[in-house]
């Protein structure tokens, strides 16, 4: 267990997800309000990796509300009105027009922003997650996801984006590396060793914390 130089206890958590995920969201946002309880006590390393909830998704993007629809079924109309509550609950509005689609470039763009801190990782899968789930963006568009970079102030965003190689052996990596023995996200891993899955309330984060330092 490392220790920062206030002497409160390192807290890293490696968050498995993918940004077309709702409860990845709502799991986020649970987890932040965790960490604003807890920082008189810890410190929080949080670095996010990928996971491919539609591996063959097309690039160009399709309408979301009839992926949604071929995926649920008649059981679509209990699942938004669901996920609507839940987002009214974080006093957000869901909302399930525009496309979905491929999300390897926006797991891209959240490695190369891990390599320039990851707080700005961070605050740029915030806003990739507003963007897609409350604003109609698509994940899959380069305009939008250089506009969460801006956001966030992460730098050369365009660069990188532009040579489809860059990052891409390292997401295969990532991928490998922390989700290939998981079957659905969100899932967290605290310290190497407190595991959790799905989109969790505040307290269990909490519960999380003092176990993953002990």
């Amino acid at each position: 267990m490392a220790d920062s130089a206030a002497g409160k206890k390192l807290i890293r958590v490696d968050v498995s997800s993918d940004t077309i995920c709702p409860w990845c969201l709502v799991g986020k946002r649970n987890l932040d309000k965790a960490i604003a309880a807890s920082t008189d006590r810890f410190d929080f390393e949080i670095r996010w990796h990928p996971f491919f909830l539609n591996p063959a998704a097309p690039k160009e993007g399709m309408n979301k509300l009839q992926f949604y629809k071929d995926k649920f079924g008649p059981q679509l109309d209990g699942v938004v009105a669901r996920m609507t509550e839940v987002f009214r609950g974080l006093g957000l509005n869901y909302n399930l027009s525009g496309l979905t689609g491929n999300t390897l470039d926006s797991h891209r763009l959240i490695y190369y922003a891990g390599k320039q801190g990851s707080d700005k990782q961070h605050n740029l899968v915030e806003e990739l997650f507003l963007g897609y789930f409350t604003q109609a963006k698509y994940i899959g568009d380069r305009e939008f996801l250089l506009e969460c970079a801006q956001k966030v102030g992460l730098e050369g965003a365009a660069e990188f984006l532009d040579d489809p190689n860059n990052g891409l052996q390292e997401v295969m990596e990532e991928l490998n590396n922390y989700s290939s023995n998981i079957n659905g996200v969100p899932y967290y891993v605290l310290n190497g060793k407190v595991k959790l899955s799905g989109g969790q309330p505040p307290e269990a984060f909490l519960r999380a914390f003092d176990a993953a330092s002990n």
